[in-house]
């Protein structure tokens, strides 16, 4: 079986697990602005906050009413939404076909609500992310094999293992309303597109102008994401002072700077009708410290750093050193670079510990990096530790990311932070115990499963 054969089998066995219901704030805001958007052609967001309020008061009564259905912002006195619109233009495609398949099944006498609220439309949505992300995963693997140099086998056990070894399950599966899947994809793309031109060693404004496009797009899905234009960015610098063609790496620059603003117009436009500036809400950008204070703790704090939460990553990011140390190109030094740039803003966010939150989310997309260090570590724990060890090592790690979905889903550990060693204890004796009857009430009963974890 090839690698993406693998990889296709191991998403059909996924597909199940994909949920079908909005819980959490921010996925109430993403959806909203698609509901809105689909139904109501406006940014107004109260009808569809109130609407998920009334069905799950006691599931939202974490400040859900007081911040986004009676809080407004102080210049437009408009509902509360610290989302951009890029999931839901990006999810539209899905939606208006459940919406289609809707209205085709009631002209049947199906009584399935119209409302753009209703479990297709909900399940459409969460479809779409986890498809999303799984062509994320693809570009990811195709990079790897095309150029990067890597094995097929070293490729897709890296692909494989930060998919079902990470957080990123999580946010393909039980909460994909969340921008995360999604932004996966565009992540792959634009270092895909990328790594393409690097290799042409052209750097055409036509090709810069793609890349572009697909950063644009990938901030209108999380604005964080414009940072990993800073790859093609750190590449196109490289190729101007390699050959001195300064004149085409300049006009190759403007062209890919300038497609991504305009892509962002939308954004910008809808930043100012909801909040009166031309930017994300005040309410956003005063939690934001670009000294970075948290640089450390984002990663290594030890009730919430992205290295305690998901080990595999810290194993990975060893592996993308070495990977820039084997090479010394500015390939490595762009992904190595990129990933510096995400710890910075990430840990610049006074809210970096997302307490609450099923690990370091915001590093979702950082996946697609981190696939180049974790492929080179397998190939050289293949080549002098074996096959079997190398892939043993690599189940324990998804064991361990599983497991943790199971603890975090049934509140057998405390959601706000880590507890050691509480939390390793529970994996060896309190997830075995729960996890037959967690998967069955997910399939049978799953409102039964979500009333007994709060």
């Amino acid at each position: 079986m090839t690698g993406r054969r693998f990889l296709i089998a191991l998403f059909v066995l996924m597909l199940p697990f994909v949920g079908r219901k909005i819980r959490g704030a921010d996925e109430i805001q993403y959806f909203s602005h698609l509901r809105s958007m689909v139904f109501d052609q406006d940014l107004d967001f109260a009808n569809e906050y109130q609407y998920f309020y009334d069905r799950d008061p006691e599931g939202l009564r974490g400040g859900f009413k007081e911040t986004y259905l009676d809080r407004r912002e102080v210049l437009t006195q408009r509902n509360i939404n610290f989302t951009p619109i890029g999931c839901a233009v990006l999810w539209s495609p899905f939606y208006l076909l459940a919406h289609a398949g809707v209205l085709a099944a009631r002209s049947l006498g199906s009584g399935v609500a119209a409302d753009g609220f209703s479990t297709p439309y909900v399940a459409a949505v969460g479809y779409a992310s986890a498809l999303y992300a799984f062509v994320g995963l693809l570009l990811t693997h195709s990079a790897l094999r095309r150029w990067a140099d890597m094995a097929d086998t070293a490729a897709t056990a890296a692909v494989a293992a930060l998919w079902w070894g990470t957080p990123l399950l999580y946010y393909m599966t039980i909460a994909p309303a969340f921008s995360h899947a999604t932004s996966m994809m565009t992540v792959g793309l634009v270092v895909w597109l990328s790594l393409r031109a690097w290799s042409r060693d052209t750097w055409t404004w036509r090709e810069t102008v793609v890349i572009g496009l697909a950063g644009g797009v990938a901030a209108l899905v999380y604005e964080k994401e414009l940072l990993y234009l800073s790859v093609p960015g750190l590449l196109l610098v490289a190729w101007a002072l390699k050959t001195r063609r300064w004149a085409e790496a300049a006009t190759s620059a403007v062209a890919m700077g300038a497609t991504a603003v305009l892509i962002l117009v939308p954004q910008i436009l809808a930043y100012r009708t909801l909040n009166g500036t031309f930017g994300p809400s005040p309410l956003v950008r005063r939690k934001m410290d670009y000294a970075c204070p948290h640089c450390f703790e984002v990663l290594v704090d030890p009730g919430r750093g992205l290295f305690l939460w998901a080990p595999l990553v810290f194993v990975a990011l060893v592996g993308l050193v070495v990977f820039w140390h084997r090479r010394r190109d500015a390939l490595a030094g762009a992904l190595l670079a990129a990933f510096v740039l995400q710890v910075w803003i990430c840990g610049s966010v006074q809210s970096w510990h997302l307490a609450g939150a099923f690990g370091s989310r915001r590093f979702v997309s950082s996946a697609v990096i981190l696939a180049f260090g974790l492929a080179t570590l397998v190939g050289w724990a293949r080549a002098r530790v074996g096959r079997a060890a190398t892939y043993a090592a690599l189940v324990l790690f998804v064991w361990w990311n599983v497991s943790l979905m199971v603890q975090f889903g049934l509140r057998l550990m405390d959601r706000q932070r880590l507890e050691w060693p509480q939390v390793a204890k529970n994996q060896v004796i309190e997830v075995p115990r729960h996890l037959f009857r967690a998967v069955w009430l997910y399939f049978a009963d799953p409102e039964r499963l979500l009333k007994e974890t709060r």
